[in-house]
């Protein structure tokens, strides 16, 4: 059986002035067929969620199919999209905000920036945290399920079975996390 420490794989960085949780996966598979999966609705539904709207007018609702039947959708900022190289959204409702520690309100924000050499294309995650201890609670509950989400990606990706990713198997990276975010 594989130990949930064994699937987590997110680092942290420090970019203007703000702590991220980053997650990289390859693949061997052209960047535009990655860029499809990850931003058309009905590919991104397989592995994690779908989304509606129109991202020129700077506003999407997103939906994460992959929680349920009881997922609301929230709205989304798009913060920038270029395809098919790179795309970041930021939460705009209240639920999406989460206190910094000094009361402050802070939008989650994540990204995903794809770059291809020699026929392997590489994602790269990123999630903003909230500063200080708000920030490494953050990354415990998030860091997992994103590690779960973007292994369901590579499933997709491959042809596998999506639905063969046990949640149960990440569910347990808490822990792992908090120490590496410590």
């Amino acid at each position: 059986m594989t130990s949930p420490t064994d699937l987590m794989t997110g680092r942290r960085e420090t970019t203007d002035g703000r702590t991220l949780l980053v997650i990289e996966r390859s693949y061997r598979a052209p960047l535009e067929d990655v860029w499809a999966a990850c931003t058309e609705p009905g590919r991104m539904e397989r592995w994690v969620g779908t989304w509606s709207g129109d991202p020129d007018s700077g506003t999407i609702t997103f939906r994460m199919t992959a929680e349920g039947e009881d997922a609301k959708p929230e709205e989304m900022d798009v913060l920038a999209c270029e395809p098919p190289r790179r795309f970041v959204v930021r939460g705009r409702q209240p639920e999406s905000f989460t206190e910094d520690g000094s009361g402050e309100k802070v939008h989650w924000e994540m990204g995903v920036e794809l770059t291809e050499a020699d026929g392997t294309t590489l994602l790269r995650f990123t999630r903003v945290l909230a500063p200080g201890d708000t920030g490494r609670a953050m990354v415990a509950s998030v860091g997992p399920g994103w590690d779960y989400y973007l292994d369901r990606l590579t499933a997709h990706l491959s042809g596998d079975d999506v639905a063969a990713v046990d949640w149960e198997s990440y569910a347990g990276g808490s822990a792992w996390y908090r120490e590496h975010f410590a």
